[in-house]
């Protein structure tokens, strides 16, 4: 079966150094079969940040998929926000949101950011029906006993001090597990959990990594060691020195 290193929020321009250092150790040394990143792999969407994040990323002896997070749509100019939102993931193109076909599960992505919003806060997540419909579609065609889809987003909100407020999530939640979701991997509120809820009758796992960065918040810096195994998935919170 398959070893997937889940890691997320690792703010590149806020990042902390040692952390990273670490979990590229970790990395090395396990040679997992991924690494899925589920989103903000910067902390203001400037040039340089994703700079960082590509040299980082491409010095991992493993798969990398990278989900969109809503730290990674640009800050500082609503132009190009609105007209161009994802320009600056030049050089990652094959990271980002890359479907992962791997021993014994499947990985499929969904984003939940929005370059515009009907509130105020325009860092929680969004989800549209066409997106749930699209990896609906790709539960429902995937090979794995095991199906997994990563998000950056909390599809409903952890038992965390941040949160995500997904317009949608529920909604969304539900779809996904009538096409065969077995969890829901994502990050956001910078802590990790591993839940599972009953969703129309179904058990789902929903798994959140923590962060590698500075922007801490009730947990060290980590990364979530994910075994997809016969029987299910094992996951083990791994958390920096």
């Amino acid at each position: 079966m398959a070893l997937i290193f889940h890691v997320s929020d690792l703010h590149f321009g806020a990042e902390d150094r040692a952390a990273l250092d670490w979990f590229a150790g970790e990395v090395e040394a396990h040679r997992p079969h991924a690494v899925v990143v589920t989103g903000d792999l910067t902390m203001r969407a400037r040039r340089r940040e994703f700079a960082a994040a590509r040299a980082w990323l491409a010095t991992l002896p493993a798969m990398v998929s990278v989900e969109v997070g809503n730290h990674d749509l640009p800050y500082f100019n609503p132009f190009a926000r609105f007209a161009d939102p994802y320009k600056r993931f030049k050089g990652l193109e094959k990271q980002i949101e890359r479907p992962l076909d791997l021993p014994g599960v499947d990985i499929i992505p969904l984003r939940t950011t929005a370059r515009i919003q009907w509130r105020f806060n325009w860092s929680k997540g969004h989800l549209t029906s066409r997106r749930i419909a699209r990896a609906s579609v790709a539960l429902a065609e995937a090979r794995g006993p095991l199906r997994l889809i990563a998000c950056h987003h909390p599809l409903v909100d952890p038992a965390t001090r941040g949160s995500a407020r997904t317009r949608g999530g529920a909604r969304a939640l539900s779809a996904l597990a009538r096409a065969g979701a077995d969890a829901v991997l994502s990050g956001h509120v910078h802590d990790p959990y591993d839940e599972t809820v009953l969703v129309e009758g179904r058990p789902i796992r929903l798994i959140g990594a923590g962060t590698l960065s500075e922007r801490v918040r009730d947990s060290l810096p980590s990364y979530n060691a994910i075994c997809a195994e016969a029987d299910g998935l094992a996951v083990d919170i791994r958390y920096a020195a």
